[in-house]
């Protein structure tokens, strides 16, 4: 049973519609969307193994075009373990090296998802997923790109870059 509240309370009281909007830090944006990179990687790979045909050439040693090795599978360990190293990174690298990493990382990383499409006939299931990636890599390039710089003075440069004033991000 609700307790009954006066009218000037539900007058005082902020509207039930306003919503609280916390500012994100972008270490955390950035952290989250390789998060989502890598589940996207995961499930199109687990996804992959329905196509029909799919497992009989891994049984047969072949993976797209490439013959099953050691060589083959430390590659693609590779290309997963990157972007599962950049949610830790971008959670602990200082803001410059970060910036930097992202903006090369995820530029390199569009044309590594667009390859999934090479040769592929599901074009739908590539489309999307690859289209998926594509956008989440952008939105980590402009997060990168966009990342608020702090504005100093000769006597704060001196003093610390830990206590120096925000300066709102630029707008490209």
């Amino acid at each position: 049973m609700r307790a009954p509240r006066s009218h000037t309370a539900l007058e005082s009281s902020p509207s039930q519609s306003t919503l609280e909007d916390l500012h994100m830090p972008v270490r955390a944006k950035l952290a989250a969307a390789w998060t989502s990179v890598m589940f996207l990687y995961i499930y199109v790979d687990y996804f992959q193994l329905y196509k029909p045909g799919y497992l009989d050439d891994i049984l047969a040693g072949r993976v797209h075009e490439f013959d099953i090795s050691q060589t083959f599978v430390v590659i693609g360990v590779t290309i997963v373990a990157i972007p599962s190293l950049m949610i830790l990174l971008s959670t602990t690298l200082p803001a410059r090296v970060n910036r930097a990493t992202n903006l090369v990382v995820a530029t390199l990383y569009i044309p590594v998802s667009m390859y999934n499409a090479d040769g592929e006939s599901w074009t739908y299931f590539y489309g999307l997923t690859i289209g998926l990636e594509v956008l989440l890599l952008a939105f980590i390039l402009r997060n990168a790109w966009t990342w608020p710089r702090r504005t100093a003075s000769p006597a704060t440069l001196a003093a610390s870059l830990d206590n120096e004033p925000f300066r709102a991000p630029q707008q490209a």
